[in-house]
C-alpha cells in the first residue's frame, strides 16, 4: 500500500504503518483509523481496496503530509533566519533551539568533544 509516496510495510498492523508517513504519528493514525471506520489492529496486507482508498482519501483531503510539510517547516525556519531572532541565530549556529543545556548535552549538535586527544606531555613519559 502507497499512502502520499509512501511505501507502508505489510505485516504492520496499519494504526503502526500509518505512522511511517511524514506528518502521521500515532494519535493522527488513529484519527484517520476511526474515521475510515477501519479495525487499528488489522494487518496492512489484510486491507480491502476500499479500505486503502478511503484512508488515502482521508489522508490527502484533510492532512497536510511528507513534501508539502517538509516545505512548510523548512520556509519557517528560514524565516527565523532571515529575521534573525534568537531562534533562527540558535539554527544558523546549529545549537539546540528550544532551552535544552548545552554545556553537558546536544553532543550531536555540537559534535562529540570527548574523543579529541589532549594535546601536552604525558605524565608517565621518559626520554630516553
Amino acid at each position: 500500500m502507497r499512502v502520499a509516496g509512501v511505501t507502508i510495510p505489510k505485516q504492520k498492523r496499519v494504526v503502526i504503518g500509518l505512522t511511517y508517513v511524514f506528518g502521521v504519528g500515532s494519535t493522527t493514525a488513529e484519527k484517520i483509523l476511526e474515521k475510515a471506520q477501519i479495525d487499528k489492529s488489522i494487518r496492512v496486507k489484510d486491507l480491502s481496496r476500499t479500505q486503502e482508498d478511503s484512508i488515502r482519501a482521508i489522508i490527502e483531503k484533510d492532512l497536510t503530509v511528507e513534501g508539502d510539510l517538509r516545505r512548510e517547516v523548512s520556509a519557517n525556519i528560514k524565516r527565523l533566519k532571515d529575521v534573525k531572532c534568537y531562534r533562527g541565530a540558535r539554527h544558523i549556529k546549529r545549537l539546540p533551539v528550544r532551552g535544552q543545556r548545552t554545556k553537558t548535552n546536544s553532543r550531536t549538535v555540537r559534535g562529540n568533544k570527548r574523543n579529541l586527544a589532549v594535546s601536552g606531555k604525558k605524565p608517565g613519559a621518559q626520554k630516553t
